[in-house]
């Protein structure tokens, strides 16, 4: 059953993998973003996928901006069944905590947190009606698996984790079940290009990661989209308040 699909962030990276997959599948899909360009290329690819798929310039980490866009959205999509929310790049890397200055510090947690949950209260109305909603987040499992360079990293994926189950029980009674999905590095991302593109702390710790995979490969962007086009869909309705990570086995545990 075709479903609408709102992914925030969308435009590119692993919220593009995301939209994609789902405009494959025969959803009419809208996807935001910052960048007016990248998003309209994006929007003519997902409409060659799935006829009626469409942009919307937005940027989640401002709530005037963010609600317009999602209200927008979900206005030519006739409703909304479905909110992947991505996106939300920050341009500072892994740094150890004593490196980063205050501003630093704010704005990570300003642009990783509030980008992510904000398009999340937009939607709600429009899911409320869906009689069926699904939220899916995406965050690091840096919130997990505690790594020098990534304590503003970390500490905001472990905010979005316990918001996943919060939600999930506040909105059990209007039928919306909100999941979450848990990065590590991840191939075919604007991040895994930025990290490795020049010498830096970051580039060094990611590294050696990407040799500890069991794979020999980190996961593919394809791959995680895969992960949340599942928690997305019907064949999920009996899973909410989860994180469920796409590391390739480079860790296990957690919470």
């Amino acid at each position: 059953m075709s479903k609408a699909v709102l992914v925030t962030g969308g435009s590119a990276g692993a919220g593009f993998a995301v939209a994609k997959l789902m405009a494959s599948q025969g959803h009419r899909v809208a996807v935001t973003g910052r960048s007016a360009e990248t998003g309209a290329a994006a929007g003519q690819v997902l409409d060659a996928l799935s006829p009626g798929s469409f942009f919307v310039q937005g940027d989640a980490v401002d709530a005037a901006q963010g609600a317009a866009a999602v209200a927008e959205a979900a206005r030519r999509l006739g409703g909304l069944d479905v909110l992947v929310s991505a996106g939300a790049q920050t341009p500072l890397g892994p740094l150890p905590f004593e490196q980063m200055t205050p501003a630093q510090i704010e704005e990570g947690f300003r642009i990783r947190v509030m980008g992510r949950i904000l398009p999340v209260h937009a939607a709600i109305p429009f899911l409320r009606r869906s009689g069926n909603g699904s939220v899916v987040l995406l965050t690091t499992d840096a919130a997990r698996h505690p790594t020098p360079g990534e304590s503003v990293i970390g500490a905001s994926g472990a905010a979005i984790i316990l918001l996943t189950k919060s939600l999930a029980r506040e909105l059990t009674r209007d039928k919306i079940r909100v999941n979450a999905v848990a990065l590590t590095i991840t191939s075919d991302t604007v991040g895994w290009e930025r990290m490795f593109a020049n010498p830096q702390f970051g580039n060094g710790l990611f590294a050696k990661a990407v040799a500890r995979f069991p794979s020999g490969r980190a996961p593919k962007a394809e791959e995680v989209a895969e992960a949340v086009a599942f928690l997305a869909g019907d064949g999920a309705g009996q899973i909410t308040g989860q994180t469920l990570s796409v590391n390739g086995g480079l860790s296990f545990g957690g919470w």
